[in-house]
């Protein structure tokens, strides 16, 4: 991995005003700042003028961090389809916000139902979908990339996550055979142990060629069995085993710390750790 596309991704800083994120990214080194396009409260909003574009361009740019990478938040795997209709449609605009501003990726997901229940005629509105999303990325020259993201139970001292069609190894593989090819992949090892994958190299060996970025997290776990955010190097994950082959991956590799408070801190930590993954 390159230590040059090292940056940070936008959950943690959900709490921040965007020229607070950029100026702690900048204080931490970084070159990369992932931007979230209305995904939480404070957000760039999809419908955003030229004006507001106009002034998150020139903030990255006065801070010297890359506008390469940007979020935002949707489920195609609802059970009623004008709601992913209502999400396609949002994701086509922040895709338009993504061309605006040259942010050359976008994360997105393919939802957060069990994937047990992604079947059928559901199913196959998920996979049209993300290629009538992929398909509109890609006419605007942003790479479309599909978080592998666990569907999420919140209890009070954590969560919980379970198995979704882009943690399940079977589910993935079908989706890799019917989403359109310019469709990419985040890669989150995390993630995928969180919601019961014991070899996350296995979702990286299937992926391959299609990660188009890389996550760096963990997850502790509190004394009831849930989950709580963690730096890389927190909690002895296999991180040896969950990057096995991706040596040479020349993307984004953000780091993804999720807890407000810390924040800075956290990003520093994994970052320091993973240092040993860089050419």
């Amino acid at each position: 991995m390159r230590r040059s596309m090292f940056g940070t991704a936008s959950w943690g800083f959900r709490e921040m005003e965007l020229e607070g994120q950029l100026s702690c990214v900048c204080r931490l080194g970084f070159e990369i700042h992932e931007l979230d396009i209305e995904n939480a409260p404070g957000d760039l909003p999809a419908d955003a003028d030229a004006e507001q574009l106009r002034e998150v361009r020139e903030l990255y740019e006065s801070y010297g961090i890359r506008l390469l990478c940007a979020a935002t938040g949707n489920d195609f795997t609802l059970a009623e389809e004008s709601q992913v209709r209502k999400s396609v449609e949002k994701v086509k605009k922040v895709i338009t916000v993504c061309e605006k501003t040259g942010a050359e990726y976008l994360r997105i997901f393919a939802g957060f139902s069990p994937y047990g229940e992604v079947t059928g005629a559901r199913w196959k509105r998920m996979v049209a979908a993300l290629n009538e999303a992929a398909q509109y990325a890609k006419e605007r020259g942003v790479v479309l990339c599909v978080e592998t993201h666990g569907g999420v139970l919140e209890y009070p001292d954590g969560v919980e996550h379970f198995a979704s069609v882009t943690t399940e190894h079977e589910c993935l593989k079908r989706l890799l055979a019917e989403v359109d090819g310019s469709l990419r992949f985040v890669y989150d090892p995390a993630n995928l142990y969180a919601a019961g994958v014991k070899e996350p190299e296995k979702i990286a060996a299937l992926l391959q060629e299609r990660i188009g970025c890389i996550h760096c997290k963990e997850f502790a776990v509190t004394p009831l069995g849930h989950l709580r955010p963690a730096a890389c190097g927190d909690t002895g994950m296999d991180w040896d085993a969950a990057l096995k082959g991706l040596e040479e991956f020349a993307g984004p590799v953000l780091m993804e710390y999720e807890r407000t408070e810390d924040v800075a801190e956290g990003c520093a930590r994994s970052a320091a750790f993973l240092g040993k993954y860089t050419e």
